[in-house]
């Protein structure tokens, strides 16, 4: 071999070994890069260390499945407690439900506490009897147990345009009440059976939870609102307080060790209908296109309302809606 091939080839050589001692160093590099990123990501989760964790029921409920895999992600992670803030007129009676039902079983592995912030009124307050105790604001609203079903008649409007609807049904009371008729006494003993059957089994599970005689029920199981103060010595809620009131009862009652970080847990994002026209609507109006943005805003309203279909257990829906 000539001497410029031999120089060649060490060349060769000396870029060969350049090439892997790079590669190794950026394998290296993106392990030791993973690796903190993973840390860093692992010190920020909720589930990677003993905590109190605080999640936040707001709004008309729905028991979207987001939420109750949420609280079942909490049920069996390393929170050693969880408070629940409630700021909700209440939603769906089925919604409220399954609420309830992941809070009890949530409460079965650790204690649970709600504190009532604005509001837990209707199905808000089905929420707040899901925990184990209940602290409220002196000037919180709790209340409204009780159950509603509203549906617009459209049927003046209908002869006022000259509209009418033909209906071919297999029995009288299929889909009734319809907005296109005016209830006849059957439909209307029929739904007020279902509205009746609900209610009962709301205050059955207030008297049950909340200890209550059936006369101290009665007092409260009106429809009507109290504040944290009226509802405190009619037994609605357990205590006038803030959240540092109900970490201390965890610390005190429960044995949950002091000074344990309070993390907030969010459910996970999924885009909705409502999401969808929404954010439609801010993008025509940024473009200034009003009134594209308020047909996509009328949109969102309608996918709201949609979601709330039938029973609901909430407090003045109209004005929410």
């Amino acid at each position: 071999m000539s001497d410029i091939d031999s120089l060649l080839e060490r060349r060769r050589l000396r870029r060969r070994v350049g090439f892997w001692r790079f590669a190794a160093f950026a394998v290296a590099g993106i392990g030791i890069l993973a690796s903190g990123i993973y840390a860093a990501s692992t010190l920020d989760n909720p589930k990677s260390r003993p905590h109190i964790a605080r999640v936040k029921v707001s709004g008309m409920i729905t028991g979207d499945t987001k939420t109750l895999e949420m609280l079942e992600k909490i049920g069996k992670s390393d929170a050693k407690a969880l408070l629940v803030v409630i700021d909700s007129p209440g939603g769906t009676v089925t919604g409220s439900a399954a609420i309830y039902d992941a809070l009890r079983d949530v409460a079965k592995k650790k204690p649970v506490v709600a504190l009532i912030d604005s509001m837990a009124a209707s199905g808000g307050y089905i929420t707040a009897i899901g925990t184990d105790r209940i602290y409220a604001r002196e000037t919180s609203i709790v209340g409204s147990i009780g159950v509603i079903m509203q549906y617009p008649n459209v049927t003046r409007l209908l002869d006022m345009v000259g509209v009418k609807m033909e209906e071919y049904k297999s029995t009288p009371l299929k889909a009734s009440p319809n907005p296109f008729e005016n209830a006849s006494p059957e439909a209307a003993a029929a739904l007020n059976s279902v509205i009746q059957s609900s209610y009962d089994w709301f205050k059955r599970l207030v008297k049950t939870r909340r200890n209550l005689t059936d006369s101290e029920l009665a007092a409260v199981a009106d429809g009507r609102i109290f504040t944290g103060m009226q509802g405190q010595p009619l037994k609605l809620v357990d205590a006038i307080g803030v959240e540092d009131d109900a970490i201390a009862w965890l610390e005190k009652e429960k044995g949950v060790a002091k000074d344990l970080p309070v993390r907030l847990w969010k459910r996970e994002s999924d885009r909705t209908g409502f999401d969808f026209w929404k954010s439609g609507a801010r993008v025509a109006d940024a473009f200034g296109l009003q009134p594209l943005g308020r047909a996509l805003d009328a949109m969102a309203q309608a996918e709201e309302v949609r979601v709330l279909d039938g029973l609901l257990a909430v407090w003045h829906p109209a004005a929410e809606k």
